[in-house]
């Protein structure tokens, strides 16, 4: 526990001192990521941080299982699209294949999943043809 400021010493320089007291002890070393840069520090500033890293942290999550499924498809798909090689983009459709395949055997809570299998070849196929722009 940290003492009570005395009268007559501005409110700065006691906490410059304390904190230079408690690293010169080590105190800052055994915390959790120490000497690592903080996360999303060029990010923009998020008014709900908090709230969304308590979530995270807690193990919740904005959107129910269901509507974060549909939107995990969503993202891969794109990341098929996006990839650089007919290996990786088949990789991203299989893993996400694996998930609506656990997801149908077992629906998640919440809103229907309405979502099947993306057919890994049809997508592949469309992604080999020439686009016309």
């Amino acid at each position: 526990m940290t003492e009570r400021k005395p009268p007559g010493v501005s409110f700065e320089s006691f906490v410059d001192r304390q904190i230079r007291e408690a690293a010169e002890r080590g105190d800052f070393e055994q915390l959790p990521g120490y000497g690592k840069p903080l996360a999303a520090i060029d990010a923009p500033y998020d008014e709900l941080w908090w709230i969304k890293d308590k979530m995270h942290r807690e193990g919740f999550a904005a959107l129910p299982p269901a509507l974060a499924l549909r939107k995990e498809a969503e993202d891969a798909l794109e990341a098929a699209r996006a990839a650089r090689s007919t290996r990786e983009a088949r990789a991203v459709l299989t893993e996400i294949n694996e998930k609506i395949r656990a997801a149908l055997r077992m629906p998640p809570p919440g809103p229907p999943l309405n979502l099947t299998e993306f057919d890994v070849e049809e997508v592949l196929s469309t992604l080999r043809e020439p686009r016309s722009g």
